[in-house]
């Protein structure tokens, strides 16, 4: 092969390698742009709390080895729905209507979960079948449960009396019937009242632990920040180490529990922690 030949397929290559740097050079520009627009949708405010449940929903982490249905925060419900009172009023009607029930959860005074009701229940089968080889005499209850004790009770809590009683509709109640709930984390005793229960989502302690634990790394990781602050697209980037769940999951909370704030600026929203 002559020279010039060499140097021109030397060229010609040159110039094709050239442009495919190029062409992937700007698929990863679009791709970097189009997630860009996928975390700044995560945050647009929605007029209908149903809406944004559905959304929520569908976003939820998927967590190995965590047996527990989506659920979705009141507070998370704030930061997308701009009236928090028409939060609150739709939260009580979707109730009402048996299409969700609502949680009071431990990890602090005002936290509430709120899960569609056919995950509930499929929660509810789950752990009557992960006890059913052990306690074959006793899974009734579970039955019982679903059946006189969520038709006929709608808030978070039951009074011992009142549990008995709806139960007893099913069958002969006994004590190891509602031991066997609460060893399932289908029921919670209340510390403050021994004879009223918390209705409570079962396997969910993981998770909860992940919350607490989520909410105070990341607000110590903003706080460390000279100014207290970062760009929303590269936050949601970052991995928390002692959270099973995700950072958008956390973000939406703590933004919607009033402890950070979206800021828009030239170059993105920008997330900041509100002073106290």
């Amino acid at each position: 092969m002559r020279a010039g030949e060499v140097a021109e397929n030397i060229a010609t290559h040159s110039l094709s390698e050239s442009k495919g740097s190029k062409r992937r050079r700007d698929e990863i520009q679009e791709e970097e742009e189009e997630e860009e627009e996928e975390l700044t949708e995560d945050f647009i405010t929605f007029q209908d709390t149903l809406i944004a449940l559905n959304l929520m929903r569908s976003q939820f982490p998927k967590i190995e080895k965590v047996a527990t249905k989506p659920f979705v925060l009141r507070s998370q419900l704030y930061s997308s729905v701009k009236d928090r009172t028409q939060v609150d009023r739709e939260l009580e009607d979707l109730r009402k209507q048996e299409v969700l029930r609502i949680f009071k959860l431990n990890t602090g005074q005002d936290d509430n979960a709120i899960m569609f009701m056919d995950d509930y229940l499929q929660q509810v089968e789950a752990a009557k079948i992960s006890v059913q080889s052990k306690h074959p005499d006793d899974v009734d209850v579970f039955d019982w449960f679903r059946s006189y004790v969520l038709a006929s009770n709608l808030g978070v809590s039951i009074s011992h009396s009142k549990l008995c009683e709806l139960l007893s509709r099913g069958g002969a109640l006994k004590d190891k019937h509602i031991s066997l709930l609460i060893n399932t984390g289908i029921l919670i005793r209340q510390i403050d009242d021994s004879d009223s229960y918390w209705f409570s989502i079962p396997n969910v302690g993981t998770l909860l632990k992940s919350l607490s634990q989520g909410r105070k790394e990341l607000l110590n990781f903003l706080n460390r920040r000279r100014y207290k602050e970062m760009l929303l697209s590269a936050l949601e980037k970052r991995r928390l180490r002692l959270s099973k769940l995700d950072m958008r999951f956390h973000l939406r909370d703590l933004i919607g529990s009033g402890h950070l704030k979206i800021i828009e600026t030239p170059v993105g929203a920008l997330v900041r922690v509100v002073k106290e």
